[in-house]
């Protein structure tokens, strides 16, 4: 199921760009934080942001992954909003509130939240850097459980705390 999700979220985001890389740049790297928490991780992480970016529907996910998956993808599909504050803070509330099979959702957020936090290290963008460090509180109050993915997490708040980025010069 992990190469049919690739191939089905590979060919909706079809020429979307990762910064300079191809879409599956980063679809490749959240699956491959996800991986030690099992193939539906996996799963997810490829479709994480079909629903949010491209034409791919939740219905039409739940119909190729099972509803478990959609659930999930739904989960982590930003909500309508003006601008990104009021998008991620209903986001956020929504996630606050996942519990039981769903958390697999969260564990998801947190390595996409991850390879976001690494690529823009190793592009030396600062101020999406400086973005993420500015939301990373209430990310971390919505998304995080005790023993979900506790090592996503230590290298994530790392990556974000003060200094971090000048350190990786």
């Amino acid at each position: 199921m992990q190469q049919q999700a690739r191939s089905f979220a590979i060919h909706a985001h079809a020429e979307q760009k990762y910064g300079d890389y191809p879409y599956s740049f980063h679809l490749d790297a959240v699956a491959a934080l996800a991986a030690p928490y099992g193939e539906e991780a996996v799963v997810v992480a490829y479709l994480h942001d079909t629903a949010e970016d491209t034409e791919a529907t939740i219905a039409e996910i739940e119909h190729k992954f099972g509803p478990k998956i959609a659930a999930c993808v739904s989960l982590l599909t930003d909500e309508p909003g003006a601008n990104r504050k009021e998008r991620k803070a209903k986001t956020y509330a929504k996630l606050a509130q996942v519990h039981g099979p769903n958390e697999l959702a969260l564990v998801v957020k947190a390595a996409d939240r991850l390879a976001n936090v690494r690529a823009c290290l190793a592009d030396r963008k600062e101020s999406l850097w400086q973005l993420y460090r500015s939301e990373h509180k209430a990310f971390r109050t919505s998304a995080y459980r005790v023993g979900l993915c506790d090592p996503l997490w230590v290298e994530l708040d790392s990556l974000l705390s003060e200094g971090a980025f000048d350190a990786k010069v």
